[in-house]
């Protein structure tokens, strides 16, 4: 009886892993780039697309590993342009991103856990719970994927890891992906200053991050004082304030009556003082059932402008997307 063997995607290798692989074989590792090189840059969908290696070497390698392609459920529009994708996962989980079309570039939204267990009061996808990691072949599926979407018109230049999950809660994964994704030679070739990672401040990571990465950092901040932001997002209780304020740029969702007060504002402008951080501005992205409620348009507006007089740079992120439940804080897998 022939005993089944359970193939692993490749893509969840990183390099040194392939290389090991293939050493063990017997195989040269130089061989490693040529096989990244046609299933990130080429997006090959079998072994047997690969010309350029030998039928014996195609054949061991589908043997042991398959490419496998999520299964594009759903694609919605919405009225803006912005296209959410429903990815079914090998083992039928779901996912979603959210391509992001705006004049001057294309981003890509992307997810790195399915589901959240931080539990922040006003995002939907943690309400469902954590329901596990993506790996690495899950993650870097997402950009392949929407590239491979021929009607979206714009080539990708941004990708931000905002979607479900909080990426450093997938540490590994994550920076594996991401040097994927960065990779000139055999990954995606985008380039680190193009890709944000948006966290809630998992602070022992944070200081991990930029040894291992040159893509940009977001820290969800959300409130000036460790009393709200306790309310807001529990992993403030492990992580307070005090211990995010090396971040380089402070995101800064906007709640009506809950953070969005004059007083908020001069606080903020007093707590960023030593680190001279860029603030994003997020007007809170409703959702039924939330009890959170968008500020008004003069108030956001009188927000940032005490941040601007206080010489910050401040730009309000209008998230796309808003009538399909596409926005910052709206992902929650609807099949």
């Amino acid at each position: 009886m022939t005993k089944l063997v359970k193939k692993s995607d490749i893509k969840d290798l990183n390099f040194d892993q392939l290389i090991a692989w293939l050493e063990e074989h017997g195989i040269q590792p130089y061989r490693a780039k040529q096989i990244f090189k046609w299933v990130h840059k080429g997006k090959a969908d079998s072994f047997d697309s690969m010309t350029n290696i030998k039928k014996d070497f195609r054949h061991l390698l589908s043997t042991h590993f398959i490419i496998h392609r999520p299964l594009t459920k759903k694609v919605e529009t919405s009225t803006d342009g912005s296209r959410k994708y429903l990815f079914e996962l090998s083992d039928g989980k779901h996912v979603e991103s959210v391509w992001i079309p705006e004049k001057t570039r294309s981003t890509l939204c992307i997810s790195s856990q399915i589901g959240c267990a931080h539990g922040c009061a006003f995002c939907l996808t943690g309400a469902a719970g954590f329901i596990r990691n993506l790996t690495i072949g899950e993650i870097i599926s997402q950009v392949i994927e929407v590239e491979r979407d021929q009607q979206n018109k714009k080539r990708l230049t941004n990708i931000v890891l905002m979607g479900m999950g909080e990426p450093l809660a997938n540490y590994n994964n994550v920076i594996n992906a991401i040097n994927m994704l960065t990779n000139t030679e055999y990954g995606l070739g985008y380039s680190g200053r193009k890709i944000t990672l948006s966290t809630a401040g998992i602070v022992p990571k944070l200081n991990q991050l930029s040894k291992d990465t040159d893509a940009s950092l977001a820290v969800s901040l959300n409130a000036t004082d460790n009393h709200t932001r306790n309310e807001l997002m529990p992993i403030n209780r492990t992580y307070p304030i005090e211990k995010l304020l090396e971040a380089c740029r402070i995101e800064y969702i906007l709640i009506k009556g809950i953070n969005d007060s004059d007083a908020n504002a001069k606080r903020l402008s007093e707590l960023l003082k030593p680190i001279k951080a860029k603030v994003n501005i997020i007007p809170f992205n409703e959702y039924p059932g939330s009890d959170f409620k968008r500020p008004d348009e003069s108030r956001i507006n009188q927000f940032r402008d005490i941040l601007v007089k206080n010489n910050y740079t401040v730009i309000t992120r209008y998230s796309k997307g808003q009538d399909i439940s596409a926005a910052c804080g709206q992902l929650s897998v609807k099949i």
